[in-house]
């Protein structure tokens, strides 16, 4: 068997992507460097159908990305470094996680090291609630396949498993 239609995406530091032709090397696009991250990028995830992923970074952003184009779609920022993010399957919703750094979490209290998961609507940007429980900075982030449930996975050495309430698909924008 031969494999002939797979692209890699290596990340620099800064997040500028490349798409290249993993048979021949040749290098199929590359994404804008001056919309990527200005800091070092922690997390990748990808779409349902793999049209978008979703990058988190230490410069306190996540961004959604055109796979096909590497454009850059929306950028969601917050007011902690971003160590996870996730896309949900079910609806238009982000989920971004971090905190401060973990080696400042000694010695703060732990709600001010903002170790809450964030949700935002994808496509208008506005956060639309939280979930907290971790007292140490949230490094992994994922969804249930089915959308109805995420995991999230702390320094704290805890991962939590939430199941979202029925009001949760009722959210209106």
């Amino acid at each position: 068997m031969e494999l002939s239609g797979a692209a890699m995406f290596p990340v620099t530091p800064c997040f500028s992507s490349q798409a290249v032709q993993i048979k021949t090397g040749q290098l199929l696009k590359e994404s804008d460097k001056e919309a990527g991250h200005q800091k070092a990028v922690t997390s990748l995830a990808k779409s349902a159908d793999w049209s978008q992923f979703l990058t988190g970074s230490l410069d306190k952003s996540a961004k959604l990305w055109d796979s096909r184009t590497l454009t850059l779609i929306k950028t969601y920022v917050t007011e902690r470094p971003v160590n996870a993010c996730a896309l949900s399957p079910l609806l238009d919703h982000v989920v971004i996680g971090g905190g401060q750094e973990a080696s400042a979490v000694t010695r703060t209290d732990h709600r001010a090291g903002k170790f809450e998961a964030k949700f935002f609507h994808k496509i208008l940007q506005e956060e639309i609630g939280g979930v907290k429980g971790h007292f140490g900075p949230i490094n992994a982030l994922a969804f249930n396949p089915d959308g109805r449930s995420f995991s999230s996975g702390g320094e704290d050495g805890y991962i939590r498993l939430h199941h979202f309430d029925p009001d949760y698909f009722h959210i209106k924008m």
